[in-house]
């Protein structure tokens, strides 16, 4: 079955005059949405928009394993682990908040900052907050999240190329740039497509596209 969640339809959210910019997939903070919790292990999806300068000061979070992939422009965490990075496109940040951590994400640079960051639910919670990126991660290399069951797969099309859809019991599908095609659903950026027991499915690109894809299981 294909759940299928347009751009338009996500709740608006940060603090424009701050200079962020967000747009939540999920229930999320004030926008509370009872038949829109979760799918699968993903709780949140959130895209992200900081002019030069703004940011998110320190803040806490527990039992949360926490995603980020920079659309453009570049980002800077800080965290309570000791952790200092500054995160680029094509690179993939976790952070394993276990019991609790608190971090600062800001856009420390001279361009506007996009980025998407998901959030799932571990499979037992507590436990010690990791930190860790993996620097320009390749299409064919996989990202697992076992503490979630999940594995993030990173697809970057060029107009007319096919990619398969994961068989999984959840797949959450992800345009983050271009157009693209599944199933008779034409795509585009920031639309999004959660798949219950998935099999034999692909999309196929109308433009240059770049999707990010968890797969899941129950």
């Amino acid at each position: 079955m294909m759940d299928v969640r347009r751009t338009g339809e996500r709740y608006r959210g940060g603090d424009p005059a701050a200079g962020i910019e967000s747009l939540h997939a999920f229930s999320f903070g004030p926008h509370y949405d009872p038949d829109n919790l979760r799918f699968g292990a993903v709780i949140a999806c959130n895209e992200e928009r900081l002019a030069p300068g703004a940011g998110f000061d320190e803040h806490p979070h527990s039992h949360t394993e926490i995603v980020t992939w920079v659309v453009e422009g570049e980002l800077t965490h800080r965290d309570s682990t000791g952790s200092t990075s500054v995160i680029r496109p094509g690179d993939v940040q976790r952070l394993s908040a276990g019991a609790g951590v608190r971090h600062v994400e800001r856009n420390d640079g001279e361009t506007p900052l996009v980025f998407v960051q998901m959030w799932l639910s571990p499979l037992t919670p507590g436990g010690d907050p990791v930190y860790e990126v993996v620097h320009g991660i390749a299409d064919s290399t996989p990202y697992a999240v076992p503490e979630a069951g999940a594995m993030l797969h990173v697809r970057r099309l060029g107009a007319g190329e096919r990619t398969a859809v994961p068989e999984a019991a959840y797949v959450y599908v992800h345009v983050v740039r271009g157009e693209v095609r599944l199933e008779g659903e034409e795509l585009g950026p920031g639309d999004a497509v959660r798949i219950t027991d998935a099999k034999d499915l692909e999309a196929v690109a109308a433009t240059r596209a770049e999707l990010l894809v968890w797969e899941m299981t129950p």
